[in-house]
């Protein structure tokens, strides 16, 4: 399956790193992926599959299209995991991947301080920061080209939202120099917010000291000041999918995005209606409905008669027969019984029982739980 389709992709087999930029990136790990339990309990937050595939090997491979020969992740906990399981997409990609290790929570910029030494290592070519979180249609050349016409010390995305009263917003000029920055505005002065993908000259590491800093209140707003710093808006989708909520969300836009420009990475199932996403180990039943909106992952059963919609199961689980899922997602390792119904933003974390004919509305299961009885109200199951 292919990465979330980025910029000047070539399809899905690609040849990666074609490009002689040799770049770096820093990708932001850092937290305990709090917002995503009980996931989050059994693998670090970025190797969680979204959509069949690690966000952040979604996030790595886009960037080795655009000529990306070194990522650095900056982690703050349970990096041994990490380490193993990123060892494979290095080799994989041909690529150098290092871990960078924060003794104590860094904030969104200290880590590239922490970085600096690798980062200074090309000082004369920009680099990229993700936060690891989020997932789009990832624009690093649009990026590059955008950061070299401007010719400034900074470039961050940004995303157009609803109610931009919910966030901290971007108010820039029609060329995209940054004016300043808004925080939860109660009337209306931009409908832009920070997207959390960025690219910066070596020159930034010197106005960023080791030590938890915020680059959104600290770095930025100087950088405005002195005229630094230039915003580009983002085409197509975009979501942080740090908690489940939005988790699903994001897996339906980027269904949604499939649909539009790669058709045949969806399954032409005959039980599978809208935009639906099937790994070609897992095995559907007769007489199901599955879809819109889901993702079925490795070598997952899918009984008889089972209805999903707007879900993800992820590897190794079976959905007994005649049960209805809907809003939710399936750890690793589930085993749910039959005439289940399981919706509500429900979230099932590795390796958990649900017997015959049980109702979860909106239950987080901790992982090797066993729940005999139904769960008709949200409630975290320990």
């Amino acid at each position: 399956i292919d990465s979330l389709i980025y910029e000047g992709s070539s399809g899905i087999n690609a040849e990666y790193g074609q490009s002689n930029l040799r770049m770096k990136a820093l990708i932001l790990v850092g937290g305990f992926g709090t917002r995503l339990r009980p996931l989050t309990l059994s693998l670090p937050k970025p190797l969680v599959e979204f959509c069949n595939k690690p966000t952040v090997v979604h996030q790595i491979e886009a960037l080795v299209e655009a000529g990306v020969t070194h990522v650095v992740l900056g982690v703050g906990y349970r990096a041994d995991i990490m380490e193993t399981e990123l060892k494979k997409e290095e080799e994989r990609l041909g690529i150098t991947i290092t871990l960078s290790y924060e003794d104590e929570p860094l904030g969104t910029a200290g880590p590239i301080a922490l970085a600096r030494e690798i980062l200074l290592e090309e000082p004369d070519k920009p680099f990229f920061v993700l936060n690891s979180d989020v997932v789009c249609h990832y624009p690093f050349q649009k990026m590059l080209d955008f950061h070299e016409k401007h010719g400034r010390e900074g470039t961050i995305c940004v995303t157009k939202v609803e109610e931009p009263s919910r966030y901290g917003v971007v108010v820039y000029a029609e060329d995209g120099q940054i004016d300043r920055f808004v925080e939860k505005p109660s009337s209306f002065v931009s409908n832009k917010i920070n997207a959390g993908l960025y690219l910066f000259n070596a020159s930034i590491l010197e106005r960023i000291e080791m030590k938890p800093t915020s680059i959104e209140k600290k770095i930025f707003p100087a950088m405005c000041k002195e005229g630094e710093l230039f915003a580009m808006e983002l085409q197509g989708f975009w979501m942080d999918v740090g908690q489940p909520k939005d988790f699903i969300i994001g897996a339906t836009l980027y269904l949604d995005h499939c649909a539009k420009h790669r058709p045949d990475l969806l399954s032409k199932n005959e039980s599978c209606l809208g935009n639906v996403l099937v790994h070609e180990t897992a095995t559907i039943g007769r007489n199901c409905q599955i879809g819109p909106d889901v993702v079925i992952g490795p070598n997952c059963v899918i009984e008889d008669g089972v209805c999903l919609q707007r879900a993800t199961i992820m590897k190794g689980s079976k959905v007994g027969s005649h049960t209805w899922i809907s809003n939710s997602i399936v750890g690793w390792k589930c085993n749910i019984g039959r005439w289940v119904r399981m919706e509500g933003v429900s979230v099932l974390g590795e390796d958990v029982t649900i017997k015959d004919e049980l109702y979860v509305n909106g239950g987080r299961i901790l992982p090797h739980k066993e729940i005999g009885a139904s769960v008709p109200n949200p409630a975290i199951i320990m």
